[in-house]
């Protein structure tokens, strides 16, 4: 597994951002995904999973009704859609892989992330 993300810029409040998370070696088909974020000066936080087949899907507090996440196994790639933007949802997103097809434990493979920006 080998991931990268991409899709993040600098966008207004309630504007909509899609980042996308591919793996170069389109092996995590059968692996749970999670997207996390880290604000500035800040610990890294949970944003959204997805489980190996989509059905499995969780999402934190914070973004719950205005994050999807979704994944192509075409395309090994998942997507985090995210609208109604918050100057606080303000970070650098990093997608994540699982050892497994439910997202147990701390992922195992991690991307380089990509800085979402809000302004008000």
């Amino acid at each position: 597994v080998q991931l990268q993300a991409s899709g993040g810029g600098l966008v207004e409040a309630g504007d909509s951002l899609r980042l996308s998370c591919t793996d170069s070696r389109r092996t995590f088909s059968n692996n749970a995904v999670g997207w996390f974020r880290q604000a500035p000066g800040k610990e890294r936080e949970f944003v959204a999973s997805i489980g190996w087949n989509s059905r499995y899907q969780n999402y934190a507090d914070s973004v719950k009704g205005r994050f999807a996440i979704s994944r192509d196994v075409v395309r090994s790639t998942v997507y985090l859609q995210m609208n109604s933007l918050k100057p606080e949802d303000t970070a650098i997103y990093y997608c994540a892989a699982y050892g497994g097809s439910l997202p147990a434990n701390s992922p195992r493979y991690w991307g380089q992330g990509t800085l979402v920006t809000v302004s008000s």
